[in-house]
């Protein structure tokens, strides 16, 4: 079964975690049949640099596409969709390390399953060292599981996820929401009904940097799940109690100082 692998990199990116994520990509046991990478907006010379050599070493796998202008994940990964020549697209972060025999147990599920839609894992989380983890991601992993999980929070890890694409193109694709592209498209596909699954294998490392927690702060991101809250509960996915309970819990999550929202993400919703 052919796959493409959609990235989206960026200038503030750094160099060495590029290339451990391209690295991750092309060492496994399973290779995709193409590699699109979206550039949004114009990179730094040592990004530039990577792109390049990588171009001329697998110039008959992997597609770089340039963005003019800064254009945030959203919008970049839905133009880099119309890049990917094959209907199953598995998703990638470029500063994260996929394990060796993800794409060939994902693929092997897709097989397995011609209604499966969009299929993720849980994942390891490292600050420095890859191979010493500090976390786990788990998610739920049958679709009734997902489902109720999704009023709550998001149920899948985003860098895990491989999808159809005619089922994400009929839902109106990846649109721009402020830290919750992923978590919107994931609502529209199974409220929509389309069938989802997790493994519960650890298929990416995922890099925590000291900035991680910092970003799940802030007005501007609290603001954005209000505006996803209200189109859950006017969509019926959730009711009215749980779009209070769920506004409240993020709001006490946002507003608190960087430490003890570091606490709270550990304790509640890590292993």
């Amino acid at each position: 079964m052919k796959f493409s692998v959609l990235l989206s990199v960026y200038k503030k990116e750094k160099k060495q975690y590029f290339q451990q994520a391209l690295e991750s990509i092309l060492n496994q046991t399973l290779l995709p049949s193409e590699i699109v990478v979206v550039k949004d907006g114009y990179l730094t010379t040592e990004l530039n640099e990577v792109c390049l050599t990588y171009e001329r070493k697998h110039s008959n796998l992997i597609r770089f596409v340039q963005l003019e202008k800064n254009q945030g994940l959203g919008t970049a990964l839905r133009l880099g969709l119309n890049y990917c020549t094959y209907d199953i697209i598995a998703r990638m972060d470029t500063d994260d390390i996929a394990r060796s025999d993800r794409f060939e147990k994902q693929i092997r599920e897709f097989e397995k399953d011609r209604n499966l839609a969009i299929l993720g894992s849980a994942i390891e989380e490292f600050s420095t060292i890859p191979t010493v983890v500090n976390t786990i991601r788990n998610v739920p992993l049958l679709d009734q599981e997902i489902i109720e999980y999704a009023k709550k929070r998001n149920p899948f890890n985003h860098m895990t996820v491989m999808f159809r694409k005619k089922a994400v193109l009929s839902v109106g694709s990846y649109q721009p929401f402020y830290s919750n592209e992923d978590y919107y498209l994931w609502f529209r596909l199974l409220n929509k009904g389309y069938k989802a699954k997790n493994l519960s294998e650890c298929l990416v490392s995922v890099r925590v940097d000291k900035n991680f927690f910092k970003r799940r702060g802030g007005v501007k991101y609290f603001f954005q799940e209000i505006k996803l809250q209200k189109i859950f509960y006017q969509s019926g996915f959730i009711d009215f109690f749980e779009c209070m309970r769920n506004i409240i819990i993020r709001m006490i999550a946002r507003v608190v100082p960087n430490i003890i929202r570091e606490c709270l993400y550990k304790k509640y919703m890590r292993k």
